[in-house]
């Protein structure tokens, strides 16, 4: 059985396009580094977005562990510039009320959980435990899947996964979501 530290991308820039982390991000990014740190890592992989590689980064500067990346770990959906906010939202919140409604800039949440729990699935034979970092959006796609629309939280599906909240994972068993308890 693999261990999987499943961490929530730091603040980011408000801004579409592929954002990078604010200083407090930066801040945030550090202290879940140093944390992670102390439990015997054995690899760090990150979705290619860069809000998310920067923490995966921090992680990597403090385990001495190299980055990997995977395309699984994508957010299902990203801000474009093609794109108003409002309309981007408008799609986000109807890709959330509707598992199977594909964004204009992304997959289905349905599609989105199934890629993570493939992942999850091809990781668990590596040796763990393994830091993963990731979207709010992504690691709730996951969830839903894994555990039914019934057994996540509103605040969850409304609000998103708090800058930096890890996501604790034993191979497919859920152990603890969203704690911000590292930051504290």
């Amino acid at each position: 059985m693999t261990l999987f530290y499943v961490v929530q991308h730091a603040d980011k820039v408000q801004q579409p396009g592929d954002q990078r982390l604010t200083a407090l991000g930066q801040m945030q990014a550090a202290r879940t580094a140093q944390w992670l740190s102390t439990l015997g890592l054995r690899s760090v992989v990150s979705s290619p977005l860069r809000r998310a590689r920067e923490t995966a980064e921090a992680i990597v500067a403090e385990t001495g562990l190299e980055l990997q990346v995977d395309a699984r770990l994508r957010e299902r959906a990203n801000w474009e510039e093609s794109q108003s906010f409002e309309e981007f939202i408008a799609d986000w919140a109807k890709s959330v009320r509707d598992r199977d409604y594909v964004p204009r800039t992304g997959v289905s949440s349905r599609e989105a959980g199934a890629q993570f729990r493939a992942f999850l699935l091809d990781y668990a034979s590596q040796p763990g435990p393994i830091a993963v970092t990731t979207h709010g959006g992504v690691t709730v796609d996951l969830l839903r899947s894994l555990l039914g629309d019934q057994a996540v939280t509103s605040e969850l599906l409304d609000e998103g996964v708090p800058s930096c909240a890890i996501t604790t994972f034993d191979d497919l068993t859920v152990i603890d979501i969203a704690s911000t308890k590292h930051l504290e």
